[in-house]
């Protein structure tokens, strides 16, 4: 099942996309539980002519380190150092204010270098609260699957001591469209287009640590809630994108991020 968010008459709502339309639901994304939403209000919206909003709002946006190998490698060599696989899941943090949603835009501040890249990853949105939790049974308080795209300025990456402003800078996450919960993670491809054109893919779940290893980790020291959410890192190496760049993010059985790059007003 699709669970988009959508604005009807200035309003978030939820709903399943079904076919070319998404059915509208009432109250929030997790009244059902792992189920999702409350029930149909008997109204729909054309899929074409919806205006998304982010799937969710996130209590907690977390994101994976390094967890992919030829990732690693790539960074490592764009640093002129030996890449260092890591042998533990690590977990970081992102910020709200940089989610945008599918079709907006991705602004480039003004001051930023020509080192303006795309980042594809899984998100895994977790569904109800979990506290220690073995890896076999770590899937289980996920609701879902989405795309995102975390969009990184490489020049400040490297220069802050923080990834404060590379990472989490206003319109740097764009996610969505929706949140697809039948996945069957070995079967996903994860593919990068600017412009149309094809420019990396991989099998989205050969992860250095996969989503059951994260989630078991993390709530080893934190509860997990309803709405949190895990981005799982990315593949490869990246190219720059431009002004006026279209940037889709496509993995397969879940749907496909679009989002434009334009200029700092």
């Amino acid at each position: 099942m699709r669970w988009a968010r959508v604005e009807v008459n200035g309003e978030a709502v939820h709903g399943i996309v079904e076919a070319d339309r998404i059915a509208l639901v009432e109250g929030g994304l997790f009244d059902g539980g792992l189920d999702g939403g409350g029930a149909r209000t008997g109204q729909t919206v054309a899929l074409a002519d919806a205006k998304f909003l982010i799937p969710l709002e996130p209590k907690t946006f977390y994101a994976a380190g390094l967890n992919y190998a030829e990732h690693v490698i790539a960074v490592a060599k764009a640093n002129n150092k030996e890449p260092n696989i890591p042998t533990d899941a690590h977990i970081g943090y992102r910020a709200n204010n940089a989610l945008i949603a599918h079709n907006q835009s991705i602004i480039k501040p003004s001051d930023a270098s020509e080192e303006f890249q795309y980042e594809a990853e899984l998100v895994a949105i977790i569904g109800k609260q979990a506290k220690n939790l073995s890896e076999a049974d770590a899937l289980n308080c996920v609701f879902g699957y989405t795309i995102g795209n975390d969009v990184s300025e490489r020049a400040w990456q490297r220069a802050d001591r923080t990834l404060w402003r590379a990472k989490n800078t206003d319109t740097f996450a764009p996610m969505g469209p929706w949140i697809e919960t039948d996945v069957d993670l070995d079967s996903l491809t994860t593919i990068v287009r600017l412009n149309g054109r094809e420019v990396i893919s991989f099998a989205t779940n050969n992860m250095i640590f996969g989503v059951a290893r994260y989630i078991s980790a993390m709530s080893r020291y934190f509860t997990l809630y309803p709405g949190d959410m895990v981005w799982m890192g990315t593949e490869g190496h990246a190219e720059n994108m431009k002004l006026g760049d279209i940037c889709e993010i496509e993995i397969t059985g879940i749907g496909t991020l679009s989002n434009p790059i334009v200029a700092e007003a």
